[in-house]
């Protein structure tokens, strides 16, 4: 069994909820324990829009280190473009950087959060942290706690340094992002993969040499041997997104409403064994979403900016996928949910005549789900959903 967590970004209320009521993961004070037999995904996004980032890394590396191979993490975007900071900090800011702020580093380093990072209370969530701990939690005692973190041998360059951008388990892919017909098979730095298990492999081989690049320092005539991994988890300048990223890339409309994969990609996928996606990264609402077509299924799980960032947490074997949380719905009211996904189709992960996608089944009916412009989601329970659609909700 994989349990699947992803997109805790900093809340520790958020991983104790996850794992309640769980039988195959618990946390025992800070401590993660797998049950014998069962493994965990971690999706990415520890840190950013939380007071709790520094202790859910030390959490998670410890039980990489004790569990190896049961436990893996997916490096996500709020953890990797920490990485310019070491340099962004020690005399190297950003161009754009306001001539006010390049001499001031605990001005600079609330610039960066606030307009490169999208992590605009990531300085003083970290002061919150600091304080919590009885440490020192003043202006000058951030920047210097986030400066130690992201120097090589830091925590989050040694969380990083155990991380990966992709993970096979058998039919089941897990990237952070997305996998798209610009990002399937592309690797920085090297010519098209076909295979793809090969590619999976390049990428893991990719992010360890720039972590390791980070590590070393190396720099050749003033480029960091980091920066391709820095620009592959980073949007397109002027977008949201990086449909060439397995870190940034959406699987969604322009308003985040979930998307399968493109019909090519689904093929190649099929054809390598692999029918079910599992990501984090865009926000579907309060809990995970499930698309599913013509025998291929997709998982969506980051709530972030959900009504109720509530702790979710999905289970995986090779028959079953499971997922439970907390919604609120349209009306104001509060349901628990929950939804089990065998190979057989059912209703969970069709979509409805009006472009709803039905997420569970409910003692009232079955919730649906739509995202709209301006991050506005719809989450209703209904009777009866309708008549379903045979269109695919599918990118183009």
């Amino acid at each position: 069994m994989i349990t699947y967590l992803t997109d805790l970004e900093g809340r520790w209320d958020k991983l104790e909820q996850a794992c309640e009521g769980s039988a195959w993961l618990s946390l025992r004070g800070d401590e993660l324990v797998l049950a014998p037999g069962s493994s965990l995904v971690f999706g990415g996004d520890a840190i950013d829009r939380g007071p709790a980032g520094r202790r859910i890394v030390a959490t998670l590396l410890r039980a990489r280190r004790r569990y190896g191979d049961r436990v893996v993490l997916l490096a996500g975007n709020r953890d990797i473009n920490k990485l310019r900071l070491h340099r962004e900090l020690g005399g190297h800011p950003p161009e754009r950087a306001p001539a006010e702020v390049r001499a001031d580093p605990v001005a600079l380093l609330r610039w960066i959060f606030a307009n490169t990072m999208g992590a605009r209370e990531a300085f003083a969530h970290r002061a919150a942290e600091l304080a919590a701990k009885g440490r020192a939690a003043d202006d000058e005692a951030v920047v210097r706690s986030f400066a130690r973190d992201v120097a090589p041998g830091g925590a989050l360059a040694t969380y990083l340094a155990a991380c990966t951008l992709a993970h096979r388990a058998g039919r089941t892919l897990f990237v952070h992002g997305a996998v798209t017909a610009d990002s399937l098979g592309t690797v920085p730095g090297t010519a098209p993969i076909d295979d793809v298990d090969g590619w999976v492999a390049a990428l893991d081989a990719f992010h360890a040499d720039q972590v390791g690049a980070f590590a070393e320092q190396r720099v050749v005539d003033g480029v960091p041997g980091w920066s391709a991994l820095v620009a592959y988890q980073a949007p397109i300048p002027g977008t949201l997104a990086h449909q060439g990223s397995v870190v940034y890339g959406r699987l969604a409309d322009r308003h985040n409403d979930p998307r399968l994969p493109e019909a090519s990609v689904l093929a190649r996928l099929r054809a390598a064994g692999i029918d079910r996606l599992v990501v984090g990264h865009t926000p579907v609402g309060d809990v995970p979403a499930v698309l599913r077509r013509d025998g291929f299924t997709l998982v969506m799980a980051d709530n972030s900016y959900g009504r109720l960032e509530h702790g979710t947490r999905v289970e995986i074997d090779e028959h079953r996928i499971a997922w439970w949380g907390r919604c609120r719905l349209d009306d104001g009211s509060e349901i628990e949910a929950s939804a089990t996904v065998e190979d057989e189709v059912g209703e969970v992960g069709r979509v409805t005549a009006e472009g709803r996608l039905v997420k569970a089944r409910t003692p009232d009916g079955w919730l649906l789900f739509r995202a709209l412009a301006e991050r506005r989601v719809e989450q209703v329970v209904v009777a009866d959903p309708g008549e379903l659609s045979d269109v695919p909700h599918i990118i183009a």
